[in-house]
């Protein structure tokens, strides 16, 4: 099979990247392809379990979804999950090898390329096309040694480069020929056309700034993405930076709110919940005033221990007390669910020096932190509404106590998470919690909304990939792209 690969880059991050890879592979998709996506390096909370059982971004099984495939782990052989602000932990091919600081990685890059480069290899020999999205911006000086992500990729597998650069931030041309710059002779030849993102106005005006680039660089502008209104892809890392536009909260509206954890992680998974039209949903920021709500979330957390003790301090303990004193409902998530215990154990020393914590003590259950982690996609029956639900596992640790044999959910072999014997805290290490529409109504019936009307989240992901590929067809030089990629 004669296989052709094509990368993305970007002059920032969310510069929209993610964006066009996802639009690029159903647009091939559709014309009968096999496509795969693949990301060398991903730095992100966010993730998803992969079909062999490994770990990979999250923006990466959206991609695999645009393709028509399951999630792989050679999709993204490389998956960085920060711990602190110099450290992460490294995955390599789905699993877990240790936690390293920024420098200890710089060094293990070369080692992690013969991780990308066979998982690349396989792909390419069982996909016509690899659509490569690159990782923040190839132009940063200090990260260019022994680069695996972005073009230090590309000239190892000798593949032509697309830049993408975000005309809604401001400075678009500067970025666009200031990255040009800044790179060398042969990477700059990689690099095919720009594609602009997120243009609103009249396209006109923009019109001289675009023959003023060509002219400039030598390089074709392959088109202009509009600013696409009321689009949702799930995002790489970063919380939401975008407020969605509702209706105010009235009495018809359930308001939701999830403290920001400094560590949180899978905050997809309340991505139904914002685009749910009668569900006011808030991240509360540090050191901002809680407002009233009807539900609280803990979240994922990829630092427990460390999370829970910001919580403390930021004041949700009391927070998070009165309002079940008041009959609100309060649901944890993974290691959102493990805060809800007595106790958060750490003998390994997994997330620091503290060997054990006490947890929030609003259900009668502990954890034991372990170095192996639990990755599974499951399904089975939510328990409160006897509904049908599914999602995956990511998580460190066992978990054990009475509050167990009232289970939340209910997975065929085995039982997940815990319900309080007064029906008000709900705990689970089931990630997409309300990604299934029957679930989804059944917790918000749960949490005090009446009517509920809920919207087929996972159809509703499909039309906005769907969406993005019908865009490059009207906003993007399809001639030129198909030279790229198609022999």
């Amino acid at each position: 099979m004669t296989s052709r690969t094509l990368m993305v880059q970007g002059t920032t991050s969310d510069a929209g990247k993610s964006l066009l890879v996802t639009a690029l592979c159903r647009w091939l998709f559709r014309q009968g392809l096999r496509v795969a996506p693949f990301k060398p390096q991903n730095m992100a909370l966010n993730s998803a379990v992969s079909c062999d059982g490994g770990e990979i971004g999250r923006a990466q099984a959206v991609q695999a979804q645009a393709c028509g495939l399951k999630p792989h782990t050679d999709m993204n052989p490389v998956l960085l999950k920060p711990t602190t602000d110099i450290g992460a932990q490294v995955i390599i091919h789905g699993h877990a090898i240790g936690n390293m600081d920024a420098a200890g990685f710089h060094d293990y890059k070369r080692i992690a390329l013969e991780a990308v480069l066979a998982s690349h290899q396989r792909l390419s020999d069982n996909y016509e096309i690899v659509v490569v999205e690159g990782a923040g911006s190839p132009a940063e000086i200090n990260l260019r040694a022994n680069d695996i992500a972005n073009m230090g990729f590309a000239e190892a597998v000798d593949c032509p480069v697309i830049l993408v650069a975000d005309i809604d931030r401001g400075g678009v041309f500067a970025h666009l020929v200031g990255t040009l710059a800044l790179l060398s002779e042969s990477e700059q030849a990689r690099i095919k056309g720009f594609v602009i993102n997120r243009f609103r106005g009249d396209i006109a005006l923009l019109q001289s700034g675009l023959d003023w680039l060509e002219q400039r660089t030598g390089k074709p502008v392959l088109g202009v993405l509009p600013y696409l209104h009321g689009l949702h892809l799930e995002a790489e890392d970063a919380l939401p930076r975008e407020v969605d536009i509702k209706p105010a909260a009235d009495s018809a509206h359930l308001r939701v709110i999830v403290p920001a954890l400094p560590r949180i992680s899978n905050h997809t998974d309340f991505d139904p919940l914002r685009l749910h039209p009668q569900v006011d949903l808030q991240f509360i920021a540090p050191d901002s005033s809680v407002p009233a709500a009807d539900l609280i979330i803990l979240p994922g957390s990829k630092s427990v221990v460390n999370d829970l003790a910001w919580l403390r301090q930021q004041g949700w303990q009391a927070t998070i007390e009165k309002h079940l004193r008041y009959g609100g409902k309060l649901i944890g998530i993974c290691g959102g669910f493990q805060m809800l215990g007595e106790a958060i154990h750490d003998p390994l020393g997994i997330e620091g020096s503290i060997s054990s914590t006490n947890g929030l003590g609003l259900l009668r259950l502990e954890t034991t932190l372990t170095a192996d982690k639990q990755l599974r996609n499951v399904s089975g029956k939510l328990l409160i509404g006897e509904a049908d639900i599914g999602g995956y596992e990511i998580h460190a640790g066992v978990t054990q106590g009475d509050a167990l044999n009232k289970p939340a959910i209910d997975l065929g072999r085995r039982k997940d998470g815990a319900i309080s014997d007064d029906g008000l805290i709900m705990g689970t290490y089931l990630h997409g919690l309300f990604e299934y529409t029957d679930a989804c109504t059944a917790l918000l019936n749960w949490a005090g909304l009446t009517d509920v009307k809920t919207e087929d989240y996972r159809a509703l992901r499909e039309a906005a990939i769907e969406r993005l590929a019908d865009t490059i067809e009207v906003h993007l030089d399809t001639s030129r792209l198909r030279q790229l990629v198609i022999k």
